[in-house]
């Protein structure tokens, strides 16, 4: 029980909500194999077993249903524990952009520390990390590279990692090396300046196809076009991870080696408000093993995160 976390208990109710791990994982911004290991996790570690799932169908087994209700009224308590927390400490607005990703329990880290004001202009990592340099921003989750950090006069830490998978035509999931995929980038560095830098480091590192493109189509029915197109599985960008698949369209696992993409929360150096800085510990504190240290993992030589 002492390896149990809040976040893996607000992950049981959703996926019990849903009873869908697809649904439960868009729901919570993360991917789908990460929140399956999540449950195992809580599985093993509360010593029963929560769901029965198969290929097509999730159910809650009779331990589950059990514990269902006891885990939504301690979330209840923990929240309640949080609002008091911050209504004590008289805690001061920090505002946060983001991309297309943020942890499910955002709110719940900071709000003992301050009041987060998340942004609503969604923009692209590049775009969001200078709005942090120039002030405009407090706080950021982005994918950033050293470079970046130096021209920004900005910190990283890490705060979650996406393993990217090839998407195919045919029938065939099996597990695909880099060097056989392809990897698209955009024209229009406006949108995707980061992940045209983090795209061709891939190209470079692993002998990926690389395949510039001027229709957007990184994501969407543009990309699902390429891929039709493509004599390679095309490997998925971040923001496309969540996005379901046509039907004539398989996911296929990306090996030797396993790319991995990083997000990043940064913040100014020369920043001094402690509601920034506690907000920045409360929102990293606890990042659990995200695979990007593994022997067959791969991140950009310029990932902060690499070493």
């Amino acid at each position: 029980m002492e390896q149990v976390e809040l976040r893996q208990l607000q992950y049981f109710v959703v996926v019990a909500e849903e009873l869908n791990f697809r649904r439960a994982a868009d729901r919570l911004f993360i991917a789908g194999p990460s929140l399956s290991q999540q449950i195992k996790a809580l599985e093993h570690d509360l010593g029963v077993r929560l769901f029965d799932r198969d290929r097509r169908s999730v159910t809650l087994t009779p331990a589950g249903a059990a514990l269902l209700p006891h885990t939504r009224s301690l979330l209840e308590r923990a929240e309640d524990l949080r609002s008091r927390a911050a209504r004590i400490s008289g805690s001061e607005p920090v505002r946060l952009g983001y991309v297309n990703w943020l942890p499910p329990d955002l709110n719940a880290r900071a709000s003992a520390v301050a009041r987060l004001h998340v942004d609503a202009w969604v923009a692209p990592s590049h775009t969001q990390a200078a709005r942090v340099a120039d002030g405009s921003l407090d706080l950021a989750v982005c994918w950033i590279d050293v470079q970046g950090l130096e021209r920004h006069n900005l910190n990283a830490r890490l705060l979650g990692a996406d393993r990217l998978y090839a998407v195919t035509a045919g029938p065939d999931p099996a597990p695909v090396r880099a060097g056989d995929t392809a990897v698209l980038l955009d024209d229009d560095t406006t949108s995707w300046q980061s992940w045209n830098v983090y795209a061709q480091q891939i190209a470079d590192d692993t002998g990926a196809q690389a395949e510039h493109i001027l229709d957007g189509g990184i994501t969407g029915p543009a990309f699902f076009d390429h891929v039709r197109r493509s004599r390679r599985p095309i490997i998925n960008s971040p923001k496309g991870q969540t996005t379901p698949l046509p039907p004539d369209l398989i996911q296929r696992p990306v090996i030797d080696p396993k790319i991995y993409w990083t997000w990043s929360l940064v913040w100014r150096r020369n920043e001094v408000r402690s509601a920034v800085l506690t907000t920045v510990d409360a929102l990293t504190q606890g990042t659990t093993d995200t695979g990007i240290h593994a022997p067959d993992a791969w991140l950009p030589a310029t990932d902060p995160h690499r070493v």
